[in-house]
C-alpha cells in the first residue's frame, strides 16, 4: 500500500492533554501545513492536571484548568474532536477505528494517550462511592463533592498526588490519614532529608501518617470506608483516597501489534516500531531503556516538541532538564535533574523551613531538591545544564550565590511550577 501523503492525509493525535497541545503548537510553528486531527475521549476541551488535586479542590474553577482555549485550535487550523473514543489502531492500512464506526486514515499518527490511575489490589465491599483516584477532571469533580460531605478521609499513597489532596483535604477541616507501606513519603520521589521536611509540614497540620504500614484489609460500603492494620482494630473512615501512581494507557498500541513494556516504547524522536506511528507524553517509555519514564509536564512537552521536529523535518531539539513541582499547603517543592547515582549529597539550609538538597556526581550537580526555595530551584537548572563543578562549602552556605537573578521569563516560569 502507497504511504499516505503528509500534505494530503492527516496527522492524528489519539489523546488531547499537554502533549498533543504542545505537539500541535510546535508542529505548525517549525511550518508544518498538513492537516491535523487530534481526537480526545473526554468531553471538556484539554485541560491542565496539576491544578486537580491543588487548587482545583478549593474554588472548583474549570474555565481556569483550560490549557489553551478553543480558538487556540481554530488558530492553529486543527479538528479537535471531542468524546471520541478510539477503539483499535490499523497499522497496515495507516488507520483507526472510532466508536461510532468510523475509520480515518492518517498519514501519521501520534500516541498521546497518557496514563491512568491505579487500581488498589484486594478492594473489597460492592459500594465504591466512597472511594475515589484522581487522574481527570471527572475524579476532581467526583473528590471534591466527596470532601464537602467528609469527616474523615483515609489517603492509601503517601506520593505526590496522595499528599496534595491530603493537604488540601486538612485546609477544608477533614481529617486526614495517610497510609504509606514504605518507611517515608515520596520514597520513590525525593530523598530522605526532603521526605523528613515533608512529613513535619503535614504533622504540623494534624496529618495521621502511617508509614510502613501493611493494609490487610479494605473494604468499601455505603456507609463508609473500613481499613485494618495488621495487629490493630479496624478503622473507619468517611472516604477514601487512593493515590499509588498511574499506569501507562498503553492497550490501543499494545493491540495493534506495537512494542511495549511498561510504556509505549519509543526511539530518541518519538518513533515506535511501528512505521507512521510516534507516541509522546505519560504513556511512554525509552526503547534504549537509558532514559528513565519520567511523568511530568515538561517531560510531555518536551516529547510533544521532539516529535514535531520529527515530523516536520526540523532539526530535534536539545534535550532540557527534567523538572516537577508539588503545592502543598502554603509550601512549594521543586525537583530539577534526577538524583540517579550520586555520590555526593548538600543540604543549603535558608531556615526552619526553607532549603535545598544537591545531588552531585563528580563535582557536577546532577539535582536539586528546593522547599520553598525558588532561587536555588532556578540557579540548579542552570548549573545541571552547564555541567559547573561547585565546592561543598560554597553550596551548603545559603549566603552565597549561586548565579545570575533569574530573567523575567525565567521568574515566571519559576512561578508557575
Amino acid at each position: 500500500m502507497t504511504a499516505p501523503d503528509i500534505s494530503i492525509q492527516p496527522i492524528v493525535v489519539v489523546g488531547a492533554g499537554q502533549a498533543a497541545c504542545q505537539f500541535i503548537a510546535s508542529l505548525r510553528q517549525m511550518g508544518h501545513q498538513g492537516p491535523v486531527v487530534v481526537l480526545g475521549d473526554e468531553p471538556q476541551p484539554p485541560y491542565q492536571r496539576p491544578p486537580l488535586s491543588k487548587a482545583f479542590l478549593h474554588a472548583g474553577d474549570e474555565t481556569s484548568l483550560l490549557l489553551r482555549p478553543l480558538s487556540f485550535f481554530e488558530t492553529m487550523r486543527c479538528d479537535l474532536r471531542l468524546g471520541v473514543k478510539v477503539m483499535r489502531i490499523l497499522p497496515e492500512k495507516s488507520e483507526v477505528e472510532l466508536e461510532n464506526g468510523e475509520h480515518l486514515r492518517y498519514a501519521q499518527l501520534v500516541l498521546a494517550t497518557g496514563a491512568r490511575a491505579r487500581d488498589l489490589p484486594g478492594l473489597g465491599g460492592g459500594d465504591q462511592s466512597r472511594v475515589f483516584v484522581l487522574r481527570s477532571l471527572a475524579h476532581a469533580r467526583a473528590l471534591r463533592e466527596g470532601l464537602a460531605h467528609c469527616r474523615r478521609l483515609a489517603v492509601i499513597g503517601g506520593g505526590y498526588v496522595g499528599l496534595e489532596v491530603a493537604a488540601s483535604a486538612r485546609t477544608q477541616g477533614v481529617a486526614v490519614t495517610v497510609f504509606e507501606s514504605a518507611a517515608r513519603v515520596m520514597q520513590r520521589s525525593v530523598g530522605e532529608v526532603t521526605s523528613s521536611l515533608v512529613q513535619e509540614v503535614h504533622a504540623d497540620h494534624d496529618v495521621q501518617l502511617r508509614l510502613g504500614v501493611s493494609l490487610q484489609k479494605v473494604h468499601a460500603a455505603a456507609d463508609g470506608i473500613r481499613l485494618g492494620v495488621a495487629g490493630e482494630a479496624e478503622q473507619h473512615f468517611d472516604a477514601l483516597l487512593v493515590g499509588i501512581g498511574a499506569e501507562p494507557c498503553i492497550s490501543l498500541a499494545k493491540d495493534a501489534g506495537i512494542a511495549c513494556a511498561k510504556g509505549i516504547l519509543v526511539d530518541d524522536q518519538g518513533r515506535t516500531s511501528a512505521p507512521g506511528v510516534l507516541a509522546i507524553g505519560d504513556c511512554t517509555e525509552a526503547r534504549d531503556g537509558g532514559r528513565p519514564r519520567l511523568e511530568s509536564v515538561q517531560g510531555a512537552i518536551d516529547q510533544a516538541k521532539v516529535a514535531a521536529a520529527a515530523l516536520a523535518g526540523r532539526p530535534v531539539p536539545s534535550p532540557t532538564v527534567p523538572w516537577f513541582w508539588s503545592d502543598q499547603y502554603s509550601h512549594r517543592l521543586q525537583v530539577a535533574g534526577i538524583a540517579r547515582d550520586h555520590d555526593t549529597e548538600v543540604l543549603r539550609r535558608h531556615g526552619p523551613k526553607k532549603q535545598s538538597v544537591w545531588y552531585l556526581r563528580a563535582g557536577r550537580v546532577i539535582a536539586v531538591e528546593a522547599f520553598d526555595a525558588a532561587e536555588d530551584f532556578m540557579a540548579a537548572r542552570m548549573l545541571i545544564r552547564s555541567g559547573a563543578q561547585l565546592q561543598m562549602d560554597q553550596l551548603a552556605d545559603p549566603s552565597y550565590g549561586l548565579g545570575p537573578a533569574p530573567s523575567a521569563s525565567a521568574a515566571a516560569e519559576m512561578a508557575s511550577g
